[in-house]
């Protein structure tokens, strides 16, 4: 009878193993563990690049190098770098080298190309920089609304920002006076190529000067304009032998053509 009784016991008590519950309990809990620390990983791989001191500094650099090469005598540069898209995930990288980018404006909001030269993966990435050329120009007193005509006594030399704008500022030793503005004009405000309207020199019909110059010679003729001679435009002339040239209208009555 006794054996009866030890048919209802449960087989894995009677061998001293585990029942399935704890099994199960065991093994959750060692998932769990596991699954933490995968978290982590994944985690700190997933950790936005930050790049060193070293690295930004030799990019800040060659930017710098590069505004210089174009700036005004005299003027200072100032570059700020900005953050790398946040969505980069880069391996780390034990040199990285930074390049001009083809293409980017040396001033301005620009960026510098950064490349991994020493590491597990060969990354690319871009760090924008914004980059402030500090010099000299012609800057308002006053607030001037456009077709303005300008006079000394409105302008001074101040400190202002050369790559605000895509246009330069005006060079000039002295205040282009005469001329008049395309645009209004802020107090403060640099003034800038773009800001003037562009001179009629002569008008279509006109008899003008033709100059050529080239290596060891230089030609003027006259002739006939065929299209009114505005600044920065090409111009069409007729000369007295009736040949039809293109040229630039850089005067009063004054053509110049490019052998």
């Amino acid at each position: 009878m006794g054996t009866g009784r030890g048919r209802g016991r449960a087989p894995w008590r009677a061998s001293g193993q585990a029942s399935p519950r704890a099994f199960g309990v065991r093994t959750l809990l060692t998932l769990a563990v596991a699954c933490a620390a995968t978290a982590a990983t994944a985690q700190e791989s997933a950790a936005p690049f930050s790049l060193d001191k070293g690295a930004q500094g030799a990019a800040l650099a060659l930017v710098r190098q590069a505004a210089s090469a174009l700036a005004p005598t005299g003027a200072r540069i100032v570059v700020q770098a900005g953050s790398l898209d946040p969505r980069l995930r880069l391996a780390p990288c034990a040199r990285i080298e930074p390049h001009l980018v083809p293409g980017a404006p040396p001033w301005g909001a620009t960026r510098v190309g950064l490349r991994c030269a020493s590491g597990a993966v060969a990354w690319r990435a871009f760090l924008p920089v914004q980059v402030q050329v500090l010099a000299p120009a012609w800057t308002s007193k006053v607030a001037l609304p456009a077709g303005a005509v300008l006079a000394a006594e409105q302008w001074e030399q101040a400190e202002a920002d050369w790559a605000a704008a895509p246009s330069p500022p005006v060079a000039t030793p002295m205040v282009p006076s005469g001329r008049t503005l395309a645009r209004p004009v802020n107090p403060g405000q640099a003034l800038r190529e773009a800001d003037l309207l562009a001179r009629r020199w002569f008008a279509s019909g006109q008899v003008v000067r033709i100059v050529s110059h080239g290596p060891g010679f230089s030609v003027m003729a006259e002739g006939q304009a065929l299209n009114p001679g505005i600044e920065g435009q090409p111009v069409r002339v007729r000369t007295e032998a009736g040949r039809i040239l293109v040229g630039q209208a850089v005067g009063d009555a004054l053509v110049e053509v490019h052998p």
